[in-house]
């Protein structure tokens, strides 16, 4: 590669990082704004409206009733998700392009198509919209991602150690539970973390599926219709950074487990 070369897609990538990082930054700004219009300049600075989003009982139970669905939804979609790939990987049978294809396609399908289909297969089964109905949705959404990394994990476990085990006598549970799962350990975080998130800033599904309370990025929505305001700024970036916080345990913990492993 030549110089001309690096200088080129140094430029790129650092026209990238600004592309990203900046309206980060301005939002996280905006949110310390003396005053309810959102602009430049920035004449006086305040913690109000941060305050305000830790005083707020709204804001901090449609937090915690976020969270609430992310963690449920995950666990239900690392279950099953585990077990397809579990099930897909290794293993040629009859149907099983067509069984992957069907994992696969949740993901693939545009947001607010998905978000009709839900709606109206949850109607036909008598769920009501709320907790239940968005959890399913984030569930059976993230099912192909959990599948996809844990596969991936799959593929490069040695033979060799499960031959072993059950040369020593271990059955195939027993050899998959002391072998297999501690393997997928790490592959099994990162899409934990992966699905938490994506089921936590979820917007269509949760809109479509939801009932009188709202998850966050519905509240958000909901207060945007009436305007921008610092006050939006601030629970964003709220959301932000404890979102970013976990992205980064999880990332330390999963190369941290690679050593190990």
């Amino acid at each position: 590669m030549t110089r001309s070369t690096r200088i080129f897609m140094s430029c790129i990538y650092w026209a990238f990082v600004l592309y990203v990082f900046v309206p980060l930054i301005l939002m996280v700004l905006m949110g310390f704004k003396d005053s309810k219009f959102i602009g430049f300049p920035i004449t006086s600075w305040t913690l109000d409206w941060y305050v305000g989003v830790f005083e707020d009982a709204e804001i901090l139970s449609t937090f915690g009733y976020s969270v609430a669905i992310a963690v449920l939804s995950t666990a239900i979609s690392v279950v099953v998700g585990t077990w397809i790939a579990v099930v897909l990987e290794g293993r040629k049978f009859w149907g099983r392009a067509a069984m992957f294809g069907m994992t696969i396609l949740p993901a693939l399908v545009p947001g607010i198509i998905s978000a009709i289909a839900f709606r109206i297969y949850a109607r036909a089964l008598g769920i009501e919209p709320g907790m239940g109905a968005i959890v399913w949705a984030h569930a059976v959404h993230n099912v192909p991602f959990v599948v996809l990394v844990v596969m991936a994990r799959l593929s490069t476990l040695p033979k060799s150690q499960i031959e072993a085990a059950r040369d020593l006598g271990a059955d195939p549970f027993v050899a998959f539970l002391r072998i297999t799962v501690p393997y997928l350990v790490p592959a099994i975080i990162g899409a934990s973390i992966f699905c938490l998130l994506l089921s936590f800033d979820d917007f269509v599904r949760s809109f479509f599926l939801g009932g009188y309370e709202p998850t966050l990025p519905v509240l958000i929505f909901a207060k945007l219709r009436s305007g921008m305001s610092p006050e939006i700024n601030a629970i964003a970036t709220v959301a932000l950074v404890l979102t970013a916080v976990v992205g980064v345990w999880a990332e330390r913990f999963t190369r941290r487990t690679n050593k190990e492993a």
